[in-house]
């Protein structure tokens, strides 16, 4: 019954799809087969979600390189495909600001965080946080993180999905919000991490497959020298050699400075991704899968520099990919695409957009499930029935869970429309570096944090990141309209992490008296022992 629920949904969108163009055809077989071969995985993996050990964690039985190829597959998203090749189209140095701090954001993770959080918890950060702090203040906290960060991460995946789709197949935007929202829910709900986890082993292969291709295509006309790719760049791009240089994109210091702070802070602090290291059988698998993650996510964004600034040279002033406006058809987030087309014609961009299709496929998966395991677990089990929940119904409520978040989703989705992807999860980087990464980080290395230190600082920073967004820039000005931002940075993190910090150490030290060294000397022995 399960098959054929998935096999209908399967059909469905491409029966709508259909097209005469190659490069749709082409697309959606490639497409098809994706989704085909994943929604098998899920059946299969359905069977085995008979405990919340397989359906958060994937029973710990995924290997450091198969868990290091997922964390790169959750990683590698559209924001980072679509989003950074789109923000170095339009501005050229300045998108690589994304990319540097999406990537530097990974020493921290290998070095200070992976172990300790595979020896000290279950299936979510939350499991650390509340081994030395009170189960049910905590937790509220850490799910609140969790699903605003989630929220505006999922937004962006989403809008590169509906631009895509546009591009790709010629449908209205609003369909293929719903196609990556049904699929998404199935993936969830039926396979939970073991499916979600091959999802994105299949699309990480994919993804820096397509992408390497297409990088040595561009640099294939320039002798594979990247200064000539530059010069010819800066000889066609308006700007001309400006985009070499800081300050197209980011016109302020302190702005670069917020923005990478967010990106290199929040990746430690990101649910999804956090989440995985709980998916190996130990603390060396963990850091291994940290090591291996680090490496093809490197890679990949070398191919996003080379896929813009091949953009920039291939696509400036083509009146193929350029609207009335001059502006690039389906807006910036579509360069990589159109790139594939104008290097490989029809074929290749049938490949490169089913991949894409794919990427966003798998890593809403991955945040959903992120996201009901915070309704599921940190919620539901601890805060509303105390910690006394049987498995069975903590599961239900995780998979109905995630069925709201899919409508979530796909709401915003529609609402968000043409917002640039890598903007979107530079926010969601700055709420993650807010809230999430603070917590955790004092957690596990300061002993005189207490509960009300970590709760109401912890939302201190929530709160500052979400305000600073709502009066700064993007929402303000770009948004509602009025003529100045109360906020003048585009980018909160530098300003929400400091006083997210500051809070949480301030009524911690005011709090001293209910502080446990006790509970922490437990926790930094447990830790270090787990390392042996």
């Amino acid at each position: 019954m399960k098959l054929y629920l998935f096999l209908t949904l399967l059909i469905f969108p491409f029966s709508v799809m259909a097209s005469e163009s190659s490069s749709k055809n082409f697309a959606a077989l490639v497409f098809g087969i994706f989704v085909f071969i994943t929604l098998l995985i899920t059946y299969f993996a359905s069977k085995k979600n008979f405990n919340k050990s397989n359906y958060y964690a994937a029973g710990g039985k995924i290997s450091g390189f198969q868990n290091g190829l997922a964390i790169a597959g959750d990683y590698m998203s559209a924001a980072s495909f679509l989003g950074i090749s789109g923000l170095v189209f339009f501005s050229g140095f300045d998108g690589l600001i994304y990319s540097i701090g999406f990537l530097v954001g990974w020493p921290i993770i290998l070095f200070l965080i992976a172990e300790k959080l595979k020896n000290l918890g279950k299936y979510t950060f939350a499991d650390v946080t509340s081994t030395r702090l009170k189960q049910s203040k905590i937790r509220i906290l850490s799910a609140s993180g969790t699903l605003v960060t989630v929220i505006f991460y999922l937004i962006a995946q989403m809008v590169g999905a509906g631009s895509l789709i546009q591009i790709l197949f010629g449908l209205p935007y609003y369909y293929a919000i719903w196609i990556v929202g049904l699929l998404m829910i199935i993936y969830v709900s039926f396979g939970g991490m073991i499916a979600t986890t091959w999802v994105q082993i299949i699309k990480a292969i994919l993804l820096i497959l397509g992408a390497t291709a297409l990088a040595v295509m561009v640099l294939n006309d320039y002798s594979f020298s990247i200064g000539k790719l530059l010069e010819e760049a800066s000889n066609v791009h308006p700007e001309k050699k400006s985009i070499l240089y800081p300050g197209q994109l980011i016109t302020d210091p302190i702005s670069a400075i917020s923005l990478g702070v967010a990106l290199i802070f929040g990746t430690a602090g990101l649910p999804h991704i956090l989440m995985r290291f709980f998916t190996v059988p130990d603390a060396k698998s963990s850091r291994i899968s940290a090591f291996y993650a680090t490496t093809f996510i490197g890679y990949f964004y070398i191919l996003t520099f080379v896929i813009g600034f091949g953009a920039i040279i291939f696509l400036t002033d083509n009146n193929s990919y350029m609207d009335t406006n001059n502006n690039l058809i389906g807006s910036n987030n579509m360069a990589a695409i159109h790139l594939s087309h104008a290097l490989g014609g029809d074929i290749f961009l049938g490949f490169i957009s089913a991949v894409a299709f794919a990427t966003i496929l798998a890593v809403v998966s991955g945040l959903t499930l992120a996201g009901a395991s915070a309704i599921g677990r940190d919620l539901y089990v601890f805060v509303i029935k105390k910690g006394k929940s049987d498995e069975k119904k903590e599961i239900l409520v995780s998979k109905i869970s995630s069925v709201f978040l899919g409508i979530i989703a796909i709401i915003l989705g529609i609402i968000f429309e043409g917002q640039n992807v890598a903007f979107m999860v530079g926010l969601a980087f700055a709420v993650a570096a807010s809230t999430n990464f603070p917590i955790l980080f004092l957690t596990i290395s300061w002993k005189n944090l207490t509960t009300n230190g970590a709760m109401y600082g912890g939302f201190i920073g929530l709160f500052s990141a979400l305000i600073f967004v709502f009066l700064g820039p993007m929402v303000w000005v770009e948004t509602l309209g009025f003529e100045d931002a109360i906020f003048p940075f585009k980018y909160p993190g530098l300003f929400s992490m400091s006083i997210s910090f500051f809070s949480i150490i301030t009524i911690s030290l005011i709090d001293k008296k209910n502080k446990d060294e006790k509970k922490f000397k437990e926790l930094t022995k447990k830790s270090y022992l787990g390392s042996k």
